[in-house]
């Protein structure tokens, strides 16, 4: 194939897309082909992959076992719709029901997160029949004009007319100038302000169990406990945003796992279909009921995006990917908090779902600054990383499932490095 550099992309796409979007790096290279954890460019440079896509490919790029999969699909039947009978979306419902939190059995398939989390809050409203919903400021929750309306960070809110009416945001249990206890109780604090005043019209709350745009936020271990009685008084559902954190990349299947609590309303995308679009919201069988009005998702659930999910959900099991990543995100933490570095001021997260918060010491050179030295040094290196934050200064690790030790050891070693040389 005749690749047109990156420097042709750049000017095509200022040319044909939204000035919206926009791209990581000042020396982009254009990426045309991944194996597992490695991506490779139009120079046939290697790279060892720490972002997924941000948590999309758990399963490691073009894994010829979903592959092989996914094709034969593509072979036999490409696309029907909801309307007719085919066999891979019930299997995957199926599956579903096993590996879902509780008692969570009942699965509407969607395409993207986006899709799935306004689903979600449909049926919240659908089922208590009321129609406010509770947010926390740093959390995303997709690009639609209501998941817009309930995201708490203004960077990515997009729009000056969104949802105002019935949308109560809360401080998220984390802030920088208080202690993780102290940030909890806060929020907890408003959180029943909010549910004593409005509670009546609430239909639900929606959270990630870790924030992930929002800078790699984990939050006190019973905070979501707390929350879930709070909620349960005033009859107002818990919707779980598990997009970023599902299908092992914690060190659980699903991230609401750590907190020893079962969601009403789970939604999930990304890493279901490692690369190919799917996303999901499941329910109880009691809360289902409400959603009997007729609705489908054209694309929801097709037999390639089934079939592949399926096919990734056996990968992962097979594999012990969940396993793997809680071990190797343990040993990922261990190697990252060695690393001494006066940028450094904090290692977050679980499994393979880990940021450092980078701090500056110059008032000449920001924190979002270092971080783009950071990603852009590391990427001469060979090492894709991302970075998230409210302020774009977290940098983000979320690397395929199956990263090995080794992939760990050289790209920390890189890191403290580059650490080393930025002055």
């Amino acid at each position: 194939m005749n690749y047109i550099g990156p420097d042709n992309i750049i000017t095509k796409r200022q040319e044909y897309f939204f000035p919206a979007t926009a791209h990581f790096y000042k020396d982009p290279p254009q990426i045309v082909g991944g194996s597992m954890q490695y991506l490779f460019d139009h120079n046939d440079k290697k790279y060892v992959d720490f972002f997924a896509g941000v948590s999309v490919m758990n399963c490691g790029h073009s894994n010829p076992e979903i592959l092989e999969d996914t094709i034969k699909q593509l072979n036999n039947i490409q696309h029907t719709t909801t309307v007719y009978l085919t066999q891979p979306m019930v299997e995957l419902a199926q599956k579903l029901a096993e590996v879902l939190p509780g008692d969570i059995k009942r699965t509407f398939f969607c395409v993207t997160g986006s899709e799935a989390n306004e689903g979600a809050m449909a049926l919240a409203r659908l089922y208590t029949k009321k129609n406010g919903f509770i947010a926390l400021t740093g959390g995303l929750h997709g690009r639609t004009h209501l998941t817009l309306s309930v995201t708490g960070i203004p960077m990515w809110r997009l729009d000056d007319h969104l949802v105002k009416e019935n949308i109560f945001f809360i401080e998220r249990p984390y802030s920088a100038d208080l202690s993780y206890e102290e940030a909890m109780e806060k929020s907890l604090q408003q959180l029943d302000a909010v549910l004593k005043t409005h509670g009546n019209n609430i239909c639900a709350m929606l959270v990630e169990p870790i924030q992930g745009n929002g800078g790699i936020i984990m939050y006190p271990r019973d905070y979501l406990k707390k929350v879930k009685t709070l909620l349960e008084a005033h009859d107002v559902l818990l919707i779980v945003d598990e997009v970023q954190t599902g299908y092992g990349r914690t060190g659980k299947m699903f991230c609401i796992e750590h907190y020893d609590v079962v969601p009403d309303i789970i939604v999930t995308a990304k890493a279901l279909g490692n690369g190919i679009p799917i996303s999901t919201f499941s329910t109880t069988d009691e809360i289902a009921k409400a959603y009997s009005r007729p609705s489908a998702s054209t694309f929801g659930g097709n037999p390639v995006a089934a079939q592949t999910a399926l096919s990734v959900l056996h990968y992962i099991e097979k594999n012990n990917l969940v396993e793997k990543s809680n071990e190797l995100g343990k040993y990922l933490k261990q190697k990252l908090e060695q690393i001494s570095s006066p940028f450094i001021h904090e290692i977050r997260g679980c499994g393979l779902m880990l940021g450092m918060q980078i701090q500056s010491q110059n008032q000449s050179v920001t924190s979002a600054e270092i971080t783009d030295m950071i990603l852009e040094e590391m990427k001469n290196r060979g090492f894709i990383i991302g970075k998230n934050g409210l302020n774009r200064d977290v940098v983000a690790f979320q690397p395929p499932l199956v990263i090995s030790k080794g992939d760990i050891d050289t790209m920390t070693a890189n890191l403290q490095e580059v650490l080393k040389q930025i002055v």
